[in-house]
């Protein structure tokens, strides 16, 4: 990709998805989008993978390595507490540029891998509604895992607050991670019944770079990849980390499309395919072939698809014509997927806020 098309990359980051969410990111990224020696550290970026997250993950990688630097006081990550201010930008390009060459190694070397926990709370409607129609225990099969901490889904507690002032809760009382998340009502929409409990035969993810917490420098990544003025999703991915060190769920590394089958082969039952913000990294033609292969494992077995992604790049394939899901208010779509006799069934539950911070239940 030319400079110019890593420019306008950033530019789209900083208007499209940091605004209104990350003061920090978004002044950096417009910023680096008018710079051609900071935009061009991306240029090494392995294809599909320039992106204005990576480019803010190595940095945060960069300033966890050398946290008295000053740029850290801007990095609540790190215990910072200024506000972007007139010396932000000239401290993180200096900054940045002075190790142009571990960013340049870290950019070619890595993925932008994030595992929000907070996810959880959304995929946990949809999860508990295949659980039902299935009458019994389902396995998980997540793609694009991360850590495979989604996949603890039903070890955690949750408190789902509801317009008026009350409260659905599910999970285990005493969970080590517990979740919160606002929940409002769509004009027709009735409060959902969840389930206090989800049974579980068995759980797996797949990834092209699964992460392993145990290794420090990999759990190093996976916090860097949050963003640095949002400490407390960084606290929350630690707290999962260290609940998901009791339980470690078994991690694959393969294609989400091409090792789709075997590694739904390895899990018994009914079986929940869950994808959350992992689409939008596939090209079109890709998503298609992820969808045929989801058609092609339900031929044989039963077979639901739980996704949490913009609706452009997953619900749209398989439930056409919804513009009032088009994503143009920043909020992604909880759906789920059954197919009978090869046809898919896809119904959408939810409008959601892309961290797990809020949901609006659709009618059904």
């Amino acid at each position: 990709m030319d400079l110019d098309g890593i420019k306008e990359i950033l530019r789209t980051f900083a208007e499209a998805e940091a605004r209104g969410v990350s003061p920090l990111y978004e002044h950096l990224a417009l910023r680096a989008a008018e710079d051609d020696d900071v935009a061009g550290l991306l240029s090494v970026a392995r294809d599909g993978e320039v992106r204005g997250t990576l480019l803010m993950a190595v940095a945060h990688r960069l300033v966890q390595a050398d946290p008295i630097h000053p740029l850290s006081r801007y990095y609540p990550s790190l215990g910072g507490f200024d506000g972007v201010d007139s010396d932000t930008w000239p401290l993180f390009r200096s900054f940045l540029l002075e190790r142009a060459s571990k960013a340049r190694a870290l950019i070619a070397s890595r993925y932008t891998q994030t595992n929000e926990v907070r996810r959880a709370a959304l995929l946990y409607p949809g999860v508990a509604r295949a659980a039902r129609e299935a009458g019994g225990k389902v396995s998980l099969l997540e793609v694009g895992c991360s850590a495979g901490l989604l996949l603890g889904l039903d070890r955690f507690g949750y408190r789902y607050q509801c317009d008026g002032g009350d409260q659905l809760t599910a999970g285990p009382a005493k969970a080590a991670v517990g979740l919160h998340c606002a929940l409002d009502l769509a004009p027709g929409a009735v409060v959902p019944k969840l389930p206090k409990k989800l049974a579980l035969l068995d759980r797996a993810g797949l990834d092209r770079a699964p992460v392993d917490l145990s290794d420090e420098d990999e759990l190093a990544w996976l916090e860097a990849c949050v963003w640095a003025d949002q400490p407390d999703r960084i606290r929350l991915l630690r707290t999962a980390a260290a609940e998901q060190a009791r339980h470690r769920p078994r991690l694959i590394t393969g294609d989400g499309v091409d090792d789709l089958a075997s590694a739904a082969a390895s899990l018994e039952g009914p079986l929940v395919v869950l994808t959350s913000h992992v689409l939008a990294y596939f090209t079109a033609s890709r998503r298609a072939e992820f969808i045929a292969a989801l058609a092609e494992l339900a031929s044989s077995r039963p077979v639901w698809w739980v996704s949490e992604e913009f609706y452009g790049a997953g619900l749209e394939a398989v439930l056409p014509g919804r513009d009032d899901l088009s994503g143009a208010d920043g909020l992604a779509t909880l759906g789920v997927v059954r197919w009978e006799d090869g046809k898919p069934e896809a119904h959408a539950l939810a409008r959601t806020a892309p961290h797990g911070q809020r949901m609006t239940w659709l009618p059904l």
